[in-house]
């Protein structure tokens, strides 16, 4: 699969400011979005075969002069009532649905709009073209699945720099491209705001692009209009069942990166095939004619790559044997701990072979990998082992606990809530998942959003409390996360581990709507000092 060549010209350093805008626009007629979209086109003045756009968003803040605003119906509100913002900010045409467009026809505006029933399920090919199709010109990667995709993308954009590539990354944590890093609000953009994200890249030069993709943003439209060349899988677990129906609509959702009837389905597929929900992937992918790659790290799975059993170190660091496709066997050295990141290693690696990196590159460049939150440890000179780690979810949870325990011969304290406004089936799954393999578990505050905390933690609670207690060990409920770490930290001694999980990354704390400041690491690593200073 070659390279796409690069733009002759690199524009300059991009600001967050600029609401990350390519430089040079593409200039489109709002008849040529009418015809692209299918839309009925309302035009006061008579014509919009004249009339520019070169720009897009679906938020009337962040119109700038010559945009299409995307005034969508919402849960709460219309798109349409904001119409009057959009234009005084300078946009040029509209596009909305029949009831959209009542609202901004009261307005008395001459500004054309273009009508169609589902406009948010035109955004992404709208989109796609105001920017002139980025994705099309630079190589693109999406990495879905319930657990591990952050990993794998900055495994994956790794090995890619390491093989010469110039990369871009978009992903949970940040958005990368030439070496500066801007903060991600989703893990996945919408489609105006990653498309014009795509265009900046393709002028500052970024041949390859590695994202996460979500499955809500597979399954609100965010990701349409992009033309993925590989398309990976990590596993699925329980998450998101507030969105989603059920088990089986999540699967949906993330099928649409490999399914026959989806317009954003990949021409190859790397697939993780551990679990049953991979397998079944597998096959989806293979029923859109996609080339599909398969990747095994349980003994006795059948997979086109295949993981041997790893070697782990007393600092957690691992090595283990990677069979390729071509039967070439790799030895791949890997800083973070846990079999699950063998099987996220060995889908990089893969997925850059897809791409036509050579193995033996990729291998070389994941070696040396620390991923932001993810069993990140926290050292201030003391004599037990301290994590933060992003799980959130009871699978993962369970996961982590089981990797830590591999490396220390002491106890384990893990430290963990769950958070408000999202899937409640998981909460008690979460506390048992902890319970059973915590020495301590002290149950704490995540992010409550706009819901009770203790309504939260007691979910949490009834879960770690329904696994016998000779198969649990103690459980503390701490509302307050700053105490509960700090609590875990003073019952730790000589040769045990405490684990914060939950928050990860993240650097605020959401309550009753508002967004506190609150970094793990840092709450952790201040209650570590006290400790080995002696003044806990």
């Amino acid at each position: 699969m070659p390279v796409p060549s690069r733009p002759q010209s690199v524009s300059a350093e991009v600001k967050v400011s600029d609401g990350l805008r390519p430089a040079e626009p593409v200039r489109t007629t709002v008849s040529a979005l009418a015809a692209l979209a299918g839309a009925r086109v309302e035009a006061p003045t008579g014509t919009a075969e004249h009339v520019i756009v070169t720009g897009v968003d679906l938020r009337a803040q962040g119109i700038i002069e010559g945009d299409l605003f995307a005034a969508l119906p919402g849960a709460r509100a219309h798109g349409a009532e904001f119409a009057a913002d959009a234009l005084a900010r300078g946009a040029t045409a509209i596009l909305t649905d029949d009831a959209g467009f009542a609202l901004v026809s009261a307005l008395g505006s001459d500004m054309p709009v273009l009508v169609h029933e589902d406009p948010r399920g035109v955004l992404g090919e709208l989109s796609a073209t105001i920017y002139g199709r980025p994705s099309e010109k630079m190589q693109v990667i999406g990495i879905t699945g319930t657990s591990g995709k952050t990993t794998t993308s900055y495994l994956v954009e790794a090995a890619l720099t390491a093989a010469g590539r110039t990369t871009g990354l978009v992903g949970t944590i940040e958005t990368r491209m030439s070496g500066r890093r801007v903060p991600s609000a989703l893990t996945t953009p919408e489609a105006p705001q990653l498309h014009a994200l795509f265009a900046v890249m393709l002028e500052q030069g970024i041949d390859t692009v590695v994202m996460e993709v979500s499955s809500h943003a597979l399954s609100l439209g965010r990701v349409d209009g992009i033309r993925f060349d590989v398309g990976a899988f990590t596993n699925l677990s329980q998450d998101h069942l507030d969105f989603h129906r059920d088990f089986e609509d999540y699967f949906a959702a993330k099928a649409r990166l490999f399914a026959a009837d989806s317009s954003v389905h990949a021409q190859h597929a790397v697939i993780c095939v551990d679990d049953v929900w991979g397998q079944r992937m597998a096959e989806v992918a293979r029923g859109a004619h996609a080339v599909v790659t398969t990747v095994a790290t349980t003994p006795g799975v059948d997979a086109v790559w295949t993981a041997g059993p790893a070697t782990v170190s007393p600092s957690g660091s691992q090595t283990f044997p990677l069979t390729t496709a071509e039967g070439t066997t790799l030895d791949v050295e890997l800083r973070l701990p846990g079999q699950y990141n063998v099987a996220n290693a060995s889908l990089a690696v893969a997925l850059c072979a897809a791409l036509g990196v050579d193995p033996r590159d990729a291998v070389e460049g994941i070696a040396g990998v620390d991923v932001p939150g993810r069993v990140q440890r926290i050292d201030r000179g003391q004599d037990f082992l301290a994590v933060v780690d992003y799980a959130h979810k009871p699978a993962a949870v369970e996961a982590v606990i089981a990797t830590l325990r591999e490396q220390v011969r002491g106890r384990v304290a893990v430290v963990v809530g769950a958070g408000g406004d999202r899937d409640a089936g998981k909460r008690p799954l979460m506390g048992a998942a902890a319970a059973r393999g915590a020495d301590l578990l002290i149950i704490t505050d995540d992010n409550p959003r706009t819901e009770d905390p203790a309504t939260i933690r007691a979910a949490v609670r009834e879960g770690a409390l329904a696994v016998p207690e000779s198969e649990r060990g103690q459980v503390w409920e701490v509302a307050d996360r700053a105490k509960a770490i700090a609590d875990a930290v003073g019952w730790a001694q000589a040769g045990d581990v405490v684990l914060v999980a939950g928050k990860g990354h993240e650097i605020g704390q959401e309550i009753h709507g508002v967004k506190y400041p609150f970094d793990d690491r840092d709450v952790l690593g201040d209650a570590i000092e006290r400790k080995v200073g002696g003044a806990q």
